[in-house]
């Protein structure tokens, strides 16, 4: 049986909280989502030393993380839970243009290109706070087959 309007919106509801809070890498590194709306999500990712490659300067490993988790972010905000609910990157290509300095902070921005029925393409971009694009990435994304738990409370 098709899932509610409510239930498509407190589904999207649990998994903006997922994503902010309840995956672990995400929150080690200090991920920070600001937007969730249907096929875009936005985020902060302050600078930490321990986040670096060399003094001021974030390791590129934690920009594709970041990169990822806005991306597939944004295939999930607005997702049709009909279609499934366990998201899964399938491909993940990254361009480095520029250093990424911490001064204090970067913004990821990720947007959802085109909705399949399983797979999903997204773009997602680290920016500068004065928009100056330090790296892009496009992805592809799985959705299909239903994620454990989806709905209950986490953390509990």
């Amino acid at each position: 049986m098709p899932l509610t309007p409510e239930e498509m919106s407190a589904r999207d509801a649990w998994f903006r909280e997922h994503w902010s809070r309840h995956v672990p890498f995400n929150t080690d590194i200090g991920l920070d989502i600001t937007d969730w709306e249907p096929g875009t999500v936005r985020a902060r990712l302050k600078y930490q030393p321990r986040l670096s490659a060399h003094d001021g300067i974030f390791h590129g490993g934690v920009l594709a993380t970041a990169l990822d988790a806005v991306g597939g972010g944004a295939v999930a905000a607005g997702h049709d839970y009909n279609l499934g609910s366990r998201f899964t990157t399938v491909t993940m290509t990254v361009q480095y243009l520029s250093v990424a300095p911490g001064e204090p902070e970067v913004l990821v921005e990720g947007v959802c290109t085109k909705r399949g029925r399983r797979l999903n393409f997204s773009r997602a971009s680290v920016l500068t706070r004065d928009g100056r694009v330090l790296a892009e990435a496009v992805l592809t994304v799985s959705a299909s087959g239903e994620r454990p738990r989806v709905g209950n409370p986490e953390g509990a």
